[in-house]
């Protein structure tokens, strides 16, 4: 939800929004940290979010089923659905109210069809070679959960004794649990692994990740993966939740650092040094989701495309190539031009989008150089310095014969650069057009490049 990202503002893993001063040269030593093996589908992997509510006119399991086959060929690898689980209505924000207020943990909201379609799409999407994996609210339920009245001890209390929202929320639509409840702890686990068990998703996005404890979240992985391996992804952003409890985390502060240089708050130094200093402050097995839209952000604080302006296709592309694991909103292929009404029904408009082929191509790209990968598979970030450091983001991933080299003009100016040091230096391929480009000291090379405001170049080495 979107109050955690500004909550764990004055938290430890905020130690990535001010490091303007890390040094572009510091040693590094990957360090695997985490405690359990990522699933082997999970190291190239894309993740599409689909509001299924919104996703079809319909707005059900079995009409979004019928276009699992389109984002199979588009490359998606795994489908993160919204919470899919019977609303509560007491309390209901708008007509439709927040999936996020769940009235049953154990059952699916019949608005979006029943168990049986919810098994076939999971099936479905199997056959078509993806992953599920459903968003999982630990931290509250809606107020007629029966959860309330068959165990009011598992929930929070203001001083006056009375249940509450989370403290410090708006959230008056869902009531707090308190994890320091054993059984709560206990039907949670059990909630959690029955739909794996049950109906073989894949993992889980855990909303609101920081505001439950860690060790409910480390003791609820390893059971998880006791039934089949599983893929976790935490709506927060702290390093402790790699050790045993998740594969990836957001990455709120490449996106928020992305959108300052997009409104000309910051430029390519704000994104080296974001880069630099995840590179040796945060262990090379985590994943970090990179988006440039998701439900929050699209419904509470506008549209993509609006909000990156002419910087939106290089945003796209970087979330792709820099380190990092990639996310598609649903629309976002067709060009999604208008915000979506979060407590109510209000559909996506499809129509052929601009960014589709381009999303196909990186996608390719990602699935097809291991340099890119996530986490421990991939390659880490290597600064290339160049002639406007400024305005200028220039790095290689992989090693010699395994490398993508990558320019990105953040800025709208329109830039000639070239480069020094020789870590980029090889004959490549253009991944965008296919040309050939050799970089290098010898007469004949080529020593920089011309980028149009907001232009850039992604380049794989040619064999």
């Amino acid at each position: 939800m979107k109050l955690a990202k500004l909550l764990i503002a004055a938290g430890a893993a905020m130690v990535l929004a001010g490091c303007d001063s890390a040094p572009a040269t510091t040693s590094y030593e990957p360090q695997p940290y985490v405690e359990f093996e990522n699933a082997e589908w999970t190291r190239d992997a894309v993740l599409y979010q689909m509001n299924t509510r919104q996703f079809t006119p319909e707005g059900t399991f079995a009409a979004a089923q019928e276009q699992l086959p389109r984002l199979a060929e588009l490359g998606v690898d795994i489908v993160w659905l919204m919470p899919i689980h019977p609303i509560g209505e007491e309390k209901r924000k708008g007509g439709m109210g927040s999936p996020y207020s769940v009235k049953d943990y154990r059952a699916v909201n019949p608005d979006l069809g029943t168990e049986e379609e919810f098994r076939a799409f999971v099936d479905r999407a199997h056959e078509l070679g993806m992953k599920v994996i459903l968003d999982w609210v630990a931290n509250h339920s809606a107020w007629d959960n029966a959860l309330v009245s068959e165990h009011p001890e598992w929930y929070s209390r203001n001083p006056e004794g009375e249940m509450m929202p989370p403290e410090g929320t708006d959230w008056s639509d869902v009531v707090d649990f308190d994890y320091s409840q054993p059984g709560l702890r206990e039907y949670m686990t059990g909630s959690l692994a029955y739909w794996v068990r049950e109906f073989d998703i894949d993992g889980y996005r855990a909303d609101v990740a920081g505001y439950v404890p860690l060790d409910f979240w480390e003791t609820a992985r390893a059971e998880l993966d006791a039934i089949k391996p599983v893929f976790m992804l935490a709506e927060w952003d702290a390093i402790d939740l790699h050790a045993k409890a998740f594969d990836a985390t957001y990455g709120w502060s490449w996106k928020d650092r992305l959108q300052q240089v997009a409104e000309g708050e910051g430029n390519a130094a704000t994104m080296r040094d974001y880069y630099i200093t995840q590179k040796v402050s945060w262990p090379h097995a985590a994943y970090r989701m990179n988006y440039t839209d998701n439900h929050d952000q699209n419904s509470w604080d506008g549209v993509a495309s609006e909000i990156y302006g002419p910087a939106y296709e290089a945003a796209i592309a970087l979330s792709f190539v820099g380190p990092g694991m990639p996310l598609i909103y649903n629309g976002q292929e067709a060009d999604l031009d208008r915000q979506l009404a979060f407590f109510e029904k209000d559909e996506i408009e499809w129509k052929e989008g601009r960014y589709d082929g381009l999303l196909r191509t990186l996608i390719a790209l990602k699935t097809e150089e291991p340099a890119l990968w996530n986490g421990r598979h991939g390659a880490p970030y290597v600064d290339v310095p160049n002639s406007a450091p400024a305005d200028v983001l220039s790095f290689v991933r992989g090693e010699e014969s395994n490398r993508v080299f990558a320019i990105f003009n953040l800025s709208p100016r329109a830039q000639d650069v070239t480069f020094e040091k020789a870590r980029h230096e090889g004959t490549y391929t253009n991944a965008l057009d296919g040309t050939e480009a050799v970089f290098g000291p010898n007469e004949g090379d080529a020593y920089g490049v011309s980028l149009q405001p907001w232009g850039y170049r992604i380049f794989r080495e040619a064999e």
